[in-house]
């Protein structure tokens, strides 16, 4: 693949990314829409989507994903809509992004992998900067949003875990959204009597499924396999910072020292641990 694609494909991936956030934050600020209808949405809207793209690649549409990575994809998929009935888009995709990344570092720690000097420092840097966003203050985001931003970050990093050599991952994806689909609508009809949906909102929820996540995974999967590990992993740290320019110039959120001094400490810190891959345990 061409340098110049894989950089359009990339850039592409990330906006889509962040894009999530900013439509999510956009749709509880400006419509009627409740948070379980806008996962359902979404999820639904993701799967067809995603089963599209399977379509039109030439490949079988059925048989990907599982019902556990789909339960995960859920969980993160539902925190992620209830943490943003009050967290600004900028301090939901610092959390999403700092929670997911701790859980797959840890995952790693657990299987035997040791962080050299830099990196451990950076992990601290990192968890010092996601307790310095969430703690008591003026400028604090809502401990209730944060709280369920971590654990949508928690149940992502799992659902990226389990996708690990899973097969076709577009294929994959669109097995799981499809599985979690029905999921979302059992938890819309056990709270159907706070339901709300209006034609904007339902704008929204389409507009995060099918654009900011099936064809989002869909250029990722794309470019993915042209990045080397780290750089994959480098360029995501571009996502919060997209959310938090795209949260000021669309949506007039504030850009508080807090959040910036946060951001600095939790993107620099994993930066720090992903630029030199850890070293495996021998013994």
């Amino acid at each position: 693949m061409p340098h110049a694609r894989v950089i359009a494909l990339t850039v592409l991936a990330m906006i889509a990314f962040a894009g999530n956030s900013l439509l999510c934050r956009a749709a509880f600020k400006h419509t009627g829409i409740d948070a379980a209808s806008f996962t359902t949405i979404r999820l639904v809207s993701g799967a067809l989507m995603l089963l599209l793209v399977v379509r039109m690649r030439g490949r079988a549409p059925s048989g990907g994903g599982n019902w556990w990575s789909a339960l995960a994809l859920f969980v993160y998929a539902a925190g992620f809509s209830f943490a943003y009935l009050s967290l600004p888009a900028a301090a939901g995709a610092l959390l999403l992004f700092g929670a997911v990344q701790a859980t797959m570092i840890g995952h790693g720690l657990l299987l035997g992998e040791r962080l050299q000097r830099w990196q451990l420092v950076g992990l601290l840097l990192a968890l010092a900067g996601l307790v310095g966003l969430v703690f008591p203050g003026l400028s604090a985001p809502p401990l209730s949003g944060s709280v369920l931003m971590l654990g949508a970050g928690v149940a992502w990093g799992v659902y990226s875990l389990r996708g690990k050599a899973a097969g076709d991952p577009t294929r994959v994806t669109a097995g799981n959204f499809l599985r979690a689909a029905p999921i979302a609508a059992a938890l819309s009809i056990l709270t159907v009597t706070g339901a709300a949906i209006d034609p904007a909102g339902f704008g929204y929820a389409v507009a995060s499924g099918a654009l900011a996540s099936g064809i989002g995974y869909a250029i990722w999967y794309t470019a993915l396999p042209a990045l080397k590990a780290t750089n994959a992993a480098t360029v995501q740290l571009s996502v919060p910072v997209i959310a938090a320019v795209g949260g000021v110039a669309l949506l007039g959120e504030p850009l508080t020292l807090r959040l910036v001094l946060s951001s600095v400490a939790i993107l620099g810190g994993i930066a720090l641990v992903i630029l030199e891959k850890p070293q495996a345990n021998g013994g």
